[in-house]
Formats: structure tokens, sequence, C-alpha cells
């Protein structure tokens, strides 16, 4: 029995900003756009999911490279190396698209809790879900929030669980897996691209980059976030911070391989192809799905309940990411692991991001239309920040000998390329 604590002890310490980057990546406002991919097109996009894991592994890695070697953010690599001219229009585009999918995830969250609770007023479960996550970040020391985080992020596996549940051939299922399905139609186009907006995320980069060195903070390599590189990074550290970055990022993607073969089972089957968020896609499985007594209404509360997990693991990590942008941007004290008082502007600016983010739900704002904008705002900060970080990545004089691999490069290259052709699907669909 102790051996098995030591054991779950290893792996939760074994768990880093790779995990955390992962899970967050699969957001409320990311299951929608999944739920719909399975709704919509059935198993015929199950393929991304191989596409998508060389692609966002090699852009989280270069970023927790790029961190975890200079002891900075990603903002203050680009400031010092192209200039603040460079990096605040990113930071303003990136605190815009941040805003507007916390509001998104807040809302969200704030459905799938009514589902389960349905006497619990929406504007207090908003209200609620906001007050409870800036807490978290403010006030509980980094050591037991980071714990908070990991512990959270095992609510994905609610997506498993459901896909287990709704069931399906499997041998379709595991070739759409691997044979991939392309149609020459719009929805096809508009799905291809909304799926890679979602899954690449800009502050993703941000995020991982400067979880590294707050890492490197709490075990003491270094004193404090973007002052100073850490002296002992060496083939050890950066093999470890591959594994936990493979590790999360492969988790992300069986979390969206599970959520698209629950919605293709259950709601494409029986010919429910329009769903446009996250507690439609948990409110249709009830009466869909039939595999043993009750099992749609398992399936409803566990859907719903994954969904209130993964927002109280995305919407820090967006608020947050703008905070480390704009420290970086304007050189102020940062970093989860200090304290109000030692680092008010870091602070404020994740308050108000959150803040602003709650009026979204309050001011008539489509939720749906709302995120289709933030979709092109990532797509369009995307493809300056993956050129940044390839670059970066292979500058001897910022990383030494902790460059990028050729494979890395091509890959990286790859991945900037889909960017641009995603981009460009959506914005001659977005008036259509």
């Amino acid at each position: 029995m102790p051996s098995n604590k030591l054991s779950i002890k290893s792996i939760f310490k074994f768990i880093g900003p790779g995990v955390i980057t992962g899970a967050s990546d699969v957001d409320p406002s990311g299951i929608a756009t999944y739920s719909q991919a399975g709704a919509q097109l059935g198993f015929g996009m199950l393929w991304m999911v191989l596409l998508m894991f060389p692609l966002i592994y090699t852009m989280q890695e270069m970023s927790g490279r790029i961190g975890l070697v200079t002891g900075s953010g990603l903002g203050k690599i680009i400031k010092e190396k192209y200039s603040i001219k460079v990096l605040f229009p990113l930071t303003g585009i990136l605190l815009i698209s941040n805003t507007i999918n916390i509001g998104a995830d807040i809302g969200a969250m704030a459905d799938s809790l009514r589902l389960l609770v349905p006497q619990i007023p929406m504007t207090m479960a908003i209200l609620g879900f906001a007050i409870f996550i800036l807490i978290l970040q403010i006030f509980i020391p980094y050591n037991k929030f980071v714990k908070f985080l990991k512990y959270i992020a095992l609510s994905l596996f609610a997506y498993v669980i459901t896909s287990l549940i709704v069931g399906g051939n499997i041998q379709n299922i595991l070739f759409s897996t691997f044979v991939p399905h392309l149609e020459l139609t719009k929805n096809y186009a508009v799905m291809f691209a909304a799926i890679f907006g979602t899954t690449i995320s800009p502050y993703l980069f941000f995020w991982q980059a400067s979880e590294e060195v707050e890492e490197e903070v709490k075990t003491g390599k270094i004193k404090e976030l973007g002052k100073g590189s850490p002296k002992q990074i060496g083939k050890k550290e950066i093999k470890t911070m591959k594994i936990d970055t493979a590790i999360g990022m492969g988790f992300a993607q069986i979390i969206v391989w599970s959520i698209m073969i629950t919605c293709a089972g259950s709601l494409h089957s029986h010919g429910v192809t329009n769903i446009q968020t996250t507690e439609q896609a948990a409110k249709a499985l009830e009466p869909l799905v039939n595999s043993f007594p009750n099992a749609g209404v398992i399936s409803k509360f566990i859907f719903a309940l994954g969904i209130v997990g993964t927002g109280l693991l995305a919407t820090p990590v967006l608020a947050t990411s703008c905070g480390y942008a704009l420290s970086d941007a304007f050189g102020w004290k940062q970093g989860l692991y200090k304290k109000f008082r030692e680092a008010k502007s870091f602070y404020l600016v994740i308050s108000v991001s959150t803040i602003i983010g709650i009026f979204i739900n309050f001011v008539g704002i489509n939720p749906i239309q709302a995120l289709i904008y933030s979709s092109i705002i990532n797509g369009i900060v995307s493809l300056p920040m993956i050129i940044f970080i390839i670059k970066i990545a292979n500058d001897k004089s910022i990383l030494k000998d902790k460059t990028n691999n050729k494979k890395s490069n091509v890959i990286g290259c790859i991945t900037g390329a889909i960017n641009v052709i995603s981009v460009i699907v959506m914005f001659f669909t977005i008036g259509q």
C-alpha cells in the first residue's frame, strides 16, 4: 500500500507544465468545437488527432525549452531580440482573444453547472466561478495552486468515460483515426480550420514558457522570473521537459478523440448535427444514449462535470498568460509564486481580464459569434508567434547548444503553413 501511495505521489511530482498546458488546451470553447465536429461529421475528423499531436507538441516543446534555458518568458525574449514595437501588437491582440475566451468559458461552466443543479441562478453561477478562480490565482501559494490544476486535469477523463458509455463500431473508429477522410465542402473546411485554431493557441506558448521558469524558481535554480538564466540546465532537464510536454499533448489529443467519438456515436448517429455549445452537447446526450439503464443521464452528468472541471483549469491559464505577456512587455514583476503585494500589476491584469470576461455574459454578445472571432484572432496571432518561436529556438546566442534540430524546424514550418491556410479559410467563410 505505501508503495502505491509513493508511486502516485511520484507521478504527480513528475507531472509539470506540459501536462497542465495540454489539459488547459481542451477548454470549454474547444470542447464546443470538437463536439460540433463529431455531431456534424461523425468520425470523419478523428484522423486530425494524429495530425495535431506532432504539431502542437513541437511548438510547445520549443516554447518550454526557451523558458527553461533562458529563465524568461517568451514576451521578454521577443522584446529583447526584436523590440517592444513587435511585442505590443501581439500582446494587445492576445489580451482581446483571451478575454473573449475567458468570458465564454465561464459562461459554459455556469450553464453546465445549471444542467446538474438547475436551482442555481445563472448570475450566481458565473460570479461564483469567477470569484473562486481569482481567489485561487491571487491568494493560493504557487505549490498548492499547481497541485490543484494537476488534480483538476484528471476531470478530463470524464470524456474518455462518456466515449466508452456511448460506444461505437470499433473498426470504424480505428479506420477513421488512422485513414484521413477529406471532403471538398465548406462545412468540412471550416471545421478543419476551427479545430486547428482551437488547438494551436498562442496563449499556450506564453503559458508554457513562463511556467517552466516558475518551476525553476520553485526548485531554487533561479531567484526570479526573467532575472537571469539558470546554470544547471543540462540534457536531463531538457529530456524531462520533453517527456512532460509529450504526455501533456498526448493526453489532450486523447480527450479530443474521446469527445468526437462521444458526439459522433450519439448525436451524429441520431441526426443531431447542430450543436453550438458545450451544454447543448451534454443535454442532447441524455435521450440518445441507451447502452444500459440510465446511461443517458449518467453521460450527461459526466460530460457536464468535465466542462466545469476543464473550465476551472483553462480559465486561470488564459488569465495568467495575459499577466505574463503584459508583464514581459512592461518589465513588471511577475509570477504566481509571488504574493499580490509583490506583483500587483501582474495580478491586476489577471483580475481585469477575468472581470471583463464576466461582463461578456451580460451585455448581449452572442458567445458563439464571439468565439468565432476569437478563433480568427488566435489564428492571426499564431502565425507571427510560430515564426518568432522557430527563429528564437534556432538562435545559438539565446539557447547556446539547446537549439532546434532539423525535425523540429520542418514540423514547425508545416504548422505555420497550415495556420496560413486555416486563417484564409476562416476569412473567406466568416461572412457567408
